[in-house]
């Protein structure tokens, strides 16, 4: 049985097609198939009060596979065509598209707090005053959006309705999400209605998932892997063969990433002026004509784990320095050899060559280009 919950008012921007609307009038939300039943006021978090809006305690947890974008909002034909595959076990509705907030293009999810939240990370889910916030009209936004870009926890930032503010810290674990806000403040940011839609397909193999969805949905829909499979750890790989790189690609991804050196870190910067870390990968590695995927999480499945000790220039080097979803991966360097890496660190420094450090580190990936190049 598929539990259908039409409650996600988002704006996230998936492959960067998706964008916001300026703000229009409040509209009535479409009647949802399901929701869960009213919660008692005593399981409401110690802080709210009367005039809060009501956030229902944490359900069930539901592990998310696939995040769907189409270019007009859901309708109940094709939600139910969705709710008819199999494997499909859960589905919740949303709206997306990217917005402006504190001067950056950022991916935004406007959401109904009471059942997002079963979708998200177990410590970011449990957390009631986190929701609570929300619902009050705050932005959640992601750690690195917050660390690496510099918005301030309790700060003051600006939007496309008006000022918000960074309520929380929350990884939601949909690596192309790093803003969620309730539906009701959605509204005021001009995000568009019921145009996402999260799959939950536990036991369904999410590739192949992927492509039946793409054949029951409109022309144009997008659709992401929310937890693509890391591929298996390997010995003794070489760069010998057609799996890998060849030596003249590694050199000239190398030489384009070092030409960078002193170039600021903007957070979602791509180049070839500014970059964040994952897009400093992605650009220089392009140089070489190798198409590597845009985020850290796509780019810790581009290829083999291998171990640190047979790490070689080229390579690629993870870390997981998110508290609130620990096992996420967060950060990004290209390795140069003997203990050295080129990166792009966060908001007030520059693209540098630094020691590898250890504190979180999650492992080394050897790019193989025909592996990253399927990466969605």
């Amino acid at each position: 049985m598929v539990t259908l919950v039409a409650v996600l008012t988002a704006d996230l921007l998936l492959l960067g097609e998706f964008q916001s609307a300026p703000p229009a009038p409040v509209k009535a939300a479409p009647q949802p198939v399901r929701r869960p039943p009213s919660a008692p006021k005593e399981n409401l978090v110690a802080q709210s009060s009367p005039q809060d809006p009501e956030v229902k305690p944490l359900g069930r947890l539901r592990k998310p596979h696939l995040f769907v974008v189409t270019r007009k909002p859901f309708t109940t034909e094709s939600l139910g065509k969705v709710a008819k595959v199999r494997g499909v076990r859960a589905l919740e509705l949303a709206d997306a598209a990217s917005v402006m907030i504190d001067g950056k293009r950022v991916q935004t999810l406007g959401v109904d707090p009471s059942t997002f939240r079963a979708y998200t990370p177990k410590v970011t889910a449990a957390s009631d005053g986190l929701w609570t916030n929300v619902a009050r009209g705050d932005v959640a936004v992601s750690f690195v959006l917050g660390n690496d870009g510099g918005l301030t926890l309790h700060r003051q930032v600006s939007g496309p309705g008006g000022p918000l503010r960074v309520g929380a810290y929350a990884t939601t674990g949909f690596g192309a999400v790093d803003a969620v806000v309730s539906k009701q403040t959605a509204r005021t940011l001009g995000l568009p209605q019921d145009n996402a839609l999260i799959v939950s397909a536990p036991t369904a193999d999410s590739a192949k998932l992927r492509e039946k969805l793409l054949g029951v949905l409109p022309k144009g829909t997008q659709i992401a892997e929310v937890n693509p499979r890391t591929p298996p750890p390997v010995q003794n790989v070489t760069y010998q063969g057609n799996s890998f790189m060849s030596g003249q690609q590694i050199t000239v991804a190398l030489q384009a990433a070092m030409s960078k050196l002193g170039r600021p870190y903007v957070w979602g910067a791509e180049g070839p002026d500014t970059f964040d870390c994952s897009g400093l990968v992605q650009w220089a590695y392009a140089q070489a004509g190798i198409r590597v995927p845009r985020v850290t999480h796509q780019q810790w499945v581009a290829g083999p784990q291998i171990p640190y000790s047979q790490a070689q220039p080229g390579d690629l080097i993870f870390w997981r320095h998110d508290p609130t979803n620990p096992g996420y991966i967060s950060h990004v360097a290209i390795y140069l050899g003997n203990g050295k890496m080129l990166q792009a660190p966060r908001t007030g420094d520059v693209v540098k060559v630094s020691p590898v450090g250890m504190r979180n580190f999650a492992g080394v990936v050897r790019i193989a280009p025909a592996v990253a190049a399927r990466v969605r």
